[in-house]
């Protein structure tokens, strides 16, 4: 096992004990059925970059999975329909070029090196695009989080839901959804935590610059 994997496998174990998994896959598949399955295809392949426990994944409907994480504890995690590739999520080598319909990362950039990092895994990610697909990224808001954003020792890269789109623009992406505030901060956040508080929570939009403290941004891929 890799240093690099090493180090991610300890603070995870740390930071998501097992005892608490159930709980934050109930609020996914929540999120998944309620809200991210729309943009989602039944005949599309999807990559999830940081896929963690399989939280979106194992409840997508979609006709490939494909998970990618630095920690190869997540194999663990994941339902048998999800492909796992264990490694660094700024080299996708391992896909060719347009195989994707849709890349999705979740809570990940923060985790990188730098913004250097960022802009390799962003541009992996669009290759792996085919023209016209969809990167959906959702991740906590500096704005938001001027000081609770560097609560976490791993979170290294400093990203708004502005700086994120302006380097998706200039990377050749659309931007066809932003919303500066939508999920709150984490799972330990104010966030409804019974099924059907998630679901009253994503139906009433006026709440979410109340409690949100992450950024959605939908982009699309320009032709090339």
């Amino acid at each position: 096992m890799s240093e690099q994997a090493e180090h991610f496998r300890r603070i995870y174990q740390r930071r998501f004990p097992e005892a608490g998994r159930a709980a934050k896959a109930a609020i996914w598949k929540v999120l998944v059925e309620c809200f991210f399955q729309r943009w989602v295809g039944p005949d599309e392949v999807v990559v999830d970059l940081g896929c963690g426990f399989g939280e979106f994944l194992n409840h997508l409907r979609c006709r490939r999975k494909i998970g990618v994480d630095a920690n190869p504890d997540c194999a663990a995690g994941l339902a048998g329909d999800v492909e796992f590739h264990s490694g660094d999520v700024c080299d996708l080598s391992f896909l060719g070029d347009g195989l994707a319909d849709v890349v999705f990362t979740s809570n990940l950039m923060e985790h990188l090196s730098g913004k250097p990092a960022v802009e390799r895994m962003l541009s992996e990610a669009r290759r792996v695009l085919r023209p016209g697909g969809r990167l959906i990224a959702m991740g906590p808001n500096l704005r938001c989080l001027p000081g609770a954003y560097w609560d976490f020792w791993d979170h290294l890269a400093p990203i708004t839901d502005r700086s994120l789109v302006e380097v998706l623009e200039l990377m050749g992406f659309e931007i066809t959804d932003c919303i500066p505030r939508f999920l709150p901060y984490t799972t330990c956040s104010r966030m409804p935590r019974g099924a059907w508080l998630v679901r009253w929570y994503l139906r009433l939009p006026s709440a979410w610059p109340v409690f949100g403290r992450q950024f959605l941004i939908r982009a699309r891929k320009s032709g090339d």
